[in-house]
């Protein structure tokens, strides 16, 4: 099993209840060398029924977080991260936010979570789109997003909306969505931003990480080289969920190492390590 986990979320997060200490516990008797937090912050996001704004208090983030290295120092690297929730009519606000904090964070995962102002966790979504139109819309959005706002080490869970299509679920080809695919994988490529895999798509019940295996051969055969590894976790039992699967999946894709962040510098880290 891998023992790097860069994708996690506590109580700092709105979707979440876990207390931070309780993720730090469970990954040292997982054996896990490093976490990293990555709280949601969703500027703006859409009002919802369960009144979540996915703001972290973030003086209580950090303050928390430098705590529990410092009690844990012996045991494991904690690494402090933030998923930022980005729509295409915020990138002034978030310049904003990472010339003020930017610089007190290890990760940055650059993410897609409302297209049209809807979240495709919601069943509106896919009530407004086939699944062909709503993961081609989901992926044009992603497209806008990466340029919107470039103070990113890896983009999040490519094809998110993938866990949420009604059953009876359509096979997922790459094919039927190259064109924008390609410039997506491209964009990254050229500015040196690591794909994110993110097991939470295999505990959705897909077949498949976050992104499919077909996107992750693909921004391989393009040249992409930098690949950050998360599960996603909002509770302590699903840290580094289905990671046991995931060096046969990196080297089925043509990956020999995935990449940690720390202080936003790549570092690599060999499959057989």
């Amino acid at each position: 099993m891998l023992l790097t986990d860069t994708h996690l979320h506590t109580s700092f997060s709105s979707d979440s209840e876990a207390s931070m200490e309780s993720m730090v516990k469970e990954g040292i008797r997982l054996g896990m060398k490093t976490l990293c937090f990555t709280e949601h912050f969703d500027y703006d996001y859409p009002d919802n029924p369960e009144h979540l704004d996915f703001v972290p208090d973030f003086d209580a983030y950090f303050s928390t977080l430098s705590g529990l290295k410092e009690k844990y120092s012996s045991e494991i690297e904690l690494l402090c991260g933030i998923e930022l929730g980005v729509q295409p009519h915020i990138g002034s606000a978030l310049s904003d936010f990472y010339t003020k904090l930017g610089n007190r964070f290890d990760f940055i995962i650059n993410s897609t979570h409302i297209v049209d102002r809807m979240d495709p966790y919601d069943r509106i979504y896919f009530s407004r789109f086939t699944p062909h139109m709503g993961l081609t819309r989901y992926f044009e959005t992603i497209l806008v997003n990466l340029q919107t706002f470039s103070e990113f080490q890896s983009a999040g869970h490519l094809d998110y909306v993938s866990r949420y299509i009604p059953q009876p679920r359509p096979e997922f080809h790459y094919k039927d969505y190259q064109d924008i695919l390609d410039e997506i994988l491209r964009l990254l490529i050229e500015n040196g931003k690591a794909l994110e895999i993110n097991t939470a798509g295999l505990k959705a019940g897909l077949s498949w990480p976050n992104p499919h295996m077909e996107i992750l051969k693909r921004y391989r055969s393009l040249g992409g080289e930098l690949i950050t590894i998360g599960s996603d976790a909002h509770r302590p039992e699903h840290m580094a969920f289905a990671f046991d699967r995931l060096p046969e999946i990196l080297s089925e894709a043509g990956f020999s190492y995935y990449t940690l962040y720390r202080e936003q510098k790549p570092y690599f880290i060999s499959l057989e390590s």
